[in-house]
């Protein structure tokens, strides 16, 4: 499984994370992440939707959906191309 790592803005801690699932919409990239430390057979996983930002020398850096009407509808996709039991709310 792919990690990606997240830079928390208000701890400066370096936090790793487990994709389950990207997608793209309207040309921006989108992650939804787990915590990269949780058990695979837990029940609650908190997962996470990133954003992908591309800086001007082409690195890709990574920022938590925090908008309310962006995070719903990329949940919705998210929701949509994930089974059944995976509950995608803000």
């Amino acid at each position: 499984m792919e990690k990606v790592s997240f830079v928390d803005p208000e701890t400066n801690e370096e936090v790793f994370f487990a994709v389950e699932e990207e997608t793209q919409v309207n040309g921006i990239q989108y992650l939804l992440v787990s915590e990269a430390d949780a058990p695979e057979d837990a029940e609650d996983v908190n997962a996470y939707i990133l954003k992908a930002l591309h800086t001007q020398d082409e690195e890709v850096l990574y920022e938590m959906v925090s908008d309310d009407v962006e995070f719903a509808a990329i949940a919705k996709v998210f929701a949509e191309l994930t089974d059944e039991d995976t509950d995608v709310s803000f």
